[in-house]
């Protein structure tokens, strides 16, 4: 009798905690994302309207700024650039994505793991190097008639800067293909550049499109590069650079800010629409392609990848060697001078130390909210209004580039009534960000791998009355480890290398690694720049490595039901 008693008693225990797992979880992250994105930018709009005296902003203000000859030189600049670059990479990337799915080239993870060098430093570095390399002292200056400063340096830098970004989503659309209408194909006599015209082209040419809108939004949004090898060619995020922090007139840099969000806005609609149109790549029938030898093919593409590749270790091999030669170019003698940063301006080692803090404290942190958000909203019933407006919201930062939430978050947490306003310039303040700006990506590597998990998972728990937390616990983490791991390391080299973010929010004490290569550039000690860099490029390979290595033990165990039973 004790027992009947007891037993409602458990099952409606575990029913509420059950409800204030799902529901109370919901709630919290929805006031993160609120504080975290929303509020932020809505304060971008507030300032950039507003008519306080000297700040440059207000309707009238927006008015002159939009119909200034100035600014349409600024916007024609940024247009022109961001246009080039991503007729330069976008079709790069696309060759050295074909060749690494589509081909049978030797080498692949070695070239695989060179193209993702960019993605490990600051993007200040390819503009350091080329500077070496190209500047009115560099070493190969002569093979150009003039000299790196201008347009063709920030077109270069940011090429190099924005392979990596282009080449991952190449890469993923090439990576479906289904054999069967490659065989169709070549049993109706078509060539190869046919097959290429009616199959692989119409599937990936979304994905083409996207990759363009990516890399023209990092472009025209990005002031690193510019910073270093702009010389007297200005573009649109260096201006509001400027504005903000060496004018002081925040409702200038809002309104440059609202028009830089513009193109991410639009690029990100049509991404959208196009998606929706496009459909499924592959069906569920769908067999595994896989090439065929070619000699001649693969020697062609042999030749491409190791040109990209070449190039991209001269610039970074450029960085290290530089951030280890005395004084260039008089004395090219080998020292760790340069590395001793405590006695340079711009943070040192404070700096570094901090960002790793930050790294540690964004990937940690942000992986245990993102992926926990992304589990309630995919796995759990109920409260669709809820899981509608999460949805928005964390989609929200994929269209909002890194400079404008900056901005917003200097407008809504420098507020003196704000409550909030106690984190400005603290590390708390840089780790938020910092996960707002790259939640997006996160979010959907953890959505793509809980969409893969059967919905019997959670039936089974239910009907053994399971908590719904041990259930996530024991069951949906270890099964998506993998994923985990993808986003906790992406969070740890993101957080190692931003600046467009935390170029606004940081305080003397809380200085980081990539905003101090940038004070360093801007004092003219480009060797300490370079250094700086370097410790950084370091650092994220490192750290990428060993959680790699650290990892595999951790997968064999966890990712033991994936393995083929013996005698199977």
């Amino acid at each position: 009798m004790e027992t009947a008693m007891t037993l409602p008693r458990e099952i409606s225990r575990a029913e509420a905690g059950d409800r204030l797992f799902v529901v109370g979880g919901k709630l919290v992250w929805l006031g993160l994302l609120v504080v975290a994105v929303l509020l932020p930018l809505l304060a971008i709009f507030w300032r950039g309207f507003s008519s306080e005296a000297g700040q440059g902003g207000g309707l009238t203000a927006a008015r002159e700024l939009l119909t200034s000859a100035n600014f349409h030189w600024l916007l024609g600049n940024s247009l022109k650039v961001s246009l080039s670059v991503a007729a330069i990479v976008v079709p790069l990337a696309y060759l050295f994505a074909y060749a690494l799915q589509r081909t049978l080239i030797p080498g692949k993870v070695i070239w695989r793991g060179v193209s993702l060098l960019p993605l490990m430093t600051p993007s200040m570095l390819p503009g350091i190097a080329l500077v070496y390399l190209f500047g009115n002292q560099g070493l190969l200056r002569g093979l150009l008639s003039d000299n790196i400063y201008g347009f063709w340096g920030i077109v270069l830098g940011e090429v190099i800067y924005t392979f990596p970004h282009a080449l991952m989503i190449l890469l993923s659309a090439l990576s479906l293909a289904d054999a069967r209408l490659f065989d169709a194909a070549s049993s109706m006599g078509a060539s190869p550049a046919r097959a290429f015209r009616s199959i692989t082209w119409p599937a990936t040419r979304q994905a083409v499109f996207a990759a363009l809108c990516l890399v023209f939004t990092l472009t025209i949004t990005d002031f690193g590069v510019p910073v270093v090898v702009g010389g007297d060619y200005q573009v649109l995020a260096l201006e509001a650079y400027k504005a903000v922090v060496g004018q002081q007139q925040f409702g200038r840099g809002a309104l440059i800010g609202m028009v830089l969000l513009l193109p991410a806005l639009f690029s990100f609609g049509v991404d959208a629409w196009l998606r929706r149109r496009h459909g499924d790549a592959m069906s569920g029938r769908a067999q595994v392609f896989q090439p065929l030898a070619s000699r001649s093919r693969d020697g062609c593409y042999l030749a491409i990848v190791l040109l990209i590749c070449a190039a991209l270790l001269l610039v970074f091999g450029m960085a290290v060697y530089s951030s280890l030669v005395k004084f260039w170019p008089y004395n090219l003698s080998l020292s760790l001078n340069h590395y001793q940063f405590e006695d340079t301006a711009g943070g040192g080692w404070l700096a570094y130390r901090n960002s790793l803090t930050m790294a540690l404290c964004t990937a940690l942190i942000g992986s245990a909210l993102i992926f926990t958000g992304a589990y309630l909203m995919e796995k759990t019933k109920g409260q669709q209004g809820l899981n509608l407006a999460l949805r928005l919201l964390s989609f929200v930062p994929m269209a909002v580039p890194g400079l404008v939430l900056g901005l917003g978050y200097v407008f809504f947490f420098n507020l003196g009534g704000n409550p909030l306003h106690v984190f400005y310039g603290s590390m708390a303040l840089l780790v938020v960000c910092t996960i707002a700006h790259y939640l997006t990506t996160a979010q959907m590597t953890a959505t793509t791998a809980l969409r893969q998990l059967d919905v019997a998972f959670e039936a089974a728990a239910l009907s053994l009355k399971a908590p719904l937390y041990r259930h996530y616990l024991k069951v949906t983490v270890p099964i998506c480890l993998p994923a985990l791991l993808d986003i906790l390391r992406y969070l740890f080299v993101s957080a190692m290398t931003t600046v467009s973010a935390a170029i606004f929010l940081y305080s003397p004490d809380t200085i980081l690694a990539a905003v101090a290569v940038l004070n360093m550039d801007d004092a003219g000690n480009v060797g300490g720049a370079a250094a700086m860099s370097t410790l950084i490029l370091f650092t994220s390979g490192s750290v990428s490595l060993l959680l790699a290595w650290a990892s595999r033990g951790a997968l064999r165990r966890s990712q033991a039901w994936r393995q083929t039973a013996p005698g199977q």
